[in-house]
């Protein structure tokens, strides 16, 4: 089994964190590759020097079976993991090392469990839909993809109108701060803010939302993850911008973007048989009696 581990630099990390984290890969026996930035953390405060044959850089080689990248850090930490696979078929697990997390769901409590787990090649992996996205991009992104959204907002004080046709039928034409379109798994991220469904991840499906429409009326639309959606921007004075999940980009003027289920699926390993739902109850604190909770203060 070979991992391969994932993380940005934090500088609020101790030393003794992150031994622990490689200390239980050693016990585990699990063969591993650090990306450059996280193994020159590694090198600095836990004293570990990783040679450069087994670290990796911006774009991921070709990886033997049985590879699993470990993401180490929050949700954003798992997104730019999975940006740097560019695709490839590799499951990704994310060990919460940060806040609020829905994809990052494994506790750092259960290290050694998790590893050894690993070890026996005997995790779950949960399929996730992405999202492929072309159009007028001012610049070319690094990928296409995206995992959570694809967002069109405004960069400034006027707002956008913004056409939208699925299937080639016009739905809305959104005047506000601009569109999300999101998969089940970003509809806990982004979308959740802006007021969309809570979406289990197996579901066929992918949701459209207005960004702070003018137009009050307008709610967001849930559709089949096997149409074509076309967004057609029409700016006043404001520029706009776009994002694939963390990943900021300036539009063309007047952009047009065509966005669809990509062919390529995120492979999400999932510890401990955590269910979504139990997820979201934990992390949306649904068992909570908030009225205990301010008796006991």
């Amino acid at each position: 089994m070979k991992i391969l581990l994932f993380s940005r630099t934090r500088p609020a990390r101790s030393a003794e964190e992150l031994r622990r984290l490689l200390d239980t890969l050693d016990r585990a026996g699990l063969d591993f590759e650090v990306n450059e930035e996280f193994a020159g953390e590694l090198r600095t405060l836990a004293g570990r020097n990783i040679p450069a044959a087994r670290t990796y850089g911006a774009r991921i080689a070709a990886q033997p079976a049985g590879t699993t990248m470990v993401c180490y850090g929050g949700d954003g930490t798992l997104l730019e993991g999975v940006q740097r696979l560019g695709g490839a078929p590799i499951p990704v697990l994310g060990i919460n090392a940060g806040h609020l997390g829905f994809l990052t769901g494994a506790p750092t409590e259960d290290l050694e469990q998790i590893f050894d787990r690993m070890a026996q090649g005997s995790l779950a992996v949960q399929p996730r839909t992405m999202l492929h996205v072309e159009g007028g991009f001012a610049e070319q992104p690094d990928s296409n993809l995206a995992l959570n959204e694809f967002t069109i907002q405004r960069h400034g004080a006027d707002m956008l109108s913004i056409e939208t046709y699925v299937d080639g039928q016009m739905v809305a034409a959104y005047h506000g701060d601009g569109v999300i379109v999101s998969t089940p798994t970003g509809s806990t991220a982004y979308s959740l803010s802006a007021g969309g469904p809570v979406v289990a991840p197996s579901c066929a499906c992918l949701v459209i939302s207005p960004l702070a429409p003018h137009n009050l009326t307008m709610r967001p639309v849930v559709i089949p993850d096997t149409a074509r959606i076309a967004l057609r921007v029409h700016e006043r004075r404001s520029d706009s911008f776009v994002t694939l999940d963390n990943r900021s980009y300036r539009a063309n003027p007047d952009a047009c973007f065509d966005v669809r289920r990509a062919e390529q699926q995120l492979f999400l390993a999932i510890p401990h048989n955590i269910s979504f739902y139990d997820t979201l109850r934990n992390k949306m604190m649904w068992g909570v009696d908030l009225r205990e909770v301010k008796n006991e203060k």
